[in-house]
């Protein structure tokens, strides 16, 4: 298999991504892969822009960046790349794993399992919320036409029964049917809804991205999808924390029952903490004292 990798420029001890790093993959030596990286922003660049050049999510790069304007960024400012990720807390790694929290997935290859194949999604908005559990993928589709389900029918009678495969079709160029329902998780005509809740419960790729997870998944393949506004880790005796929106006010007593939960209250700094939770920046951070 392919493996995409990132290009750095070493300045001033910041790492600085020069181009593209679509479809990464890596090897998992630790619960985090990945490393944070920055830009720096040029003439006519746009946070939205950005997101999909780098393989991140919309919300991703916005809340690694708060002040920054997403559609008009000033060129020079350089702003955080969110290219490093805690993988979810599952009993086992095995076949994708997606965190509704952070609108990521992450597929673990068969016969290879120290790597991870990571990419953003768009996931379902407020009132269709895209379900947790585990699944299996049941069937693949190449060119899918979209039936349109009749709910969406009474929200937009102009919309034909079937929109056949094109352009103009939603659900994009491959789909993978789950074992739940009418949830797909597919590619899309909206690149710009990465990273947001903007599905009526499926799952979106970019459209470059649907493409790799599709030819490296089977029917069968498991699917398991949780949601983990706070991912913790520990790496050479230091915690490291990752915090996403979703919570409210609750963020508090999740964080405490998870750091409790792992046996790393201890070693937590209060005020670090309490720093990275205020901030939700959706980045590994180190919390240590």
């Amino acid at each position: 298999m392919r493996l995409f990798t990132r290009f750095f420029l070493i300045g001033a001890g910041v790492l600085f991504l020069l181009r593209d790093a679509s479809g990464a993959a890596y090897v998992a030596n630790s619960d985090i892969i990945g490393t944070l990286a920055a830009y720096r922003i040029k003439a006519d660049d746009s946070l939205i822009e950005l997101a999909r050049q780098f393989d991140l999510g919309y919300n991703a790069i916005v809340a690694a960046n708060p002040g920054v304007d997403p559609v008009l960024p000033k060129p020079g400012t350089v702003i955080s790349m969110p290219t490093s990720w805690i993988i979810p807390d599952v009993p086992r790694r095995r076949g994708m794993v997606i965190n509704l929290s952070e609108m990521r997935l992450y597929f673990f290859p068969p016969r290879q399992p120290r790597l991870v194949v990571t990419f953003p999604i768009g996931i379902g908005d407020e009132g269709w919320e895209t379900p947790t559990g585990t699944y299996r993928i049941i069937k693949k589709i190449i060119n899918p036409a979209w039936h349109v389900p009749l709910s969406i029918q009474k929200q937009k009678p102009k919309l034909p029964r079937i929109v056949p495969p094109g352009s103009e079709n939603p659900l994009g160029t491959h789909a993978l049917r789950l074992s739940i329902g009418t949830i797909l998780i597919h590619g899309t005509d909206r690149p710009f809804g990465i990273g947001r809740m903007v599905s009526h419960g499926c799952i979106h790729l970019y459209p470059e991205d649907i493409p790799q997870l599709f030819r490296q998944t089977g029917i069968g393949t498991k699917v398991t999808i949780v949601r983990q506004p706070v991912k913790a880790t520990i790496n050479n005796n230091r915690v490291t924390m990752e915090v996403h929106e979703g919570l409210g006010e609750e963020i508090y007593y999740a964080v405490y029952e998870l750091l409790v939960r792992k046996g790393y209250i201890d070693k937590v700094d209060p005020e670090k903490l309490a720093v990275v939770i205020w901030e939700k920046k959706g980045m590994p951070q180190d919390v240590s004292w």
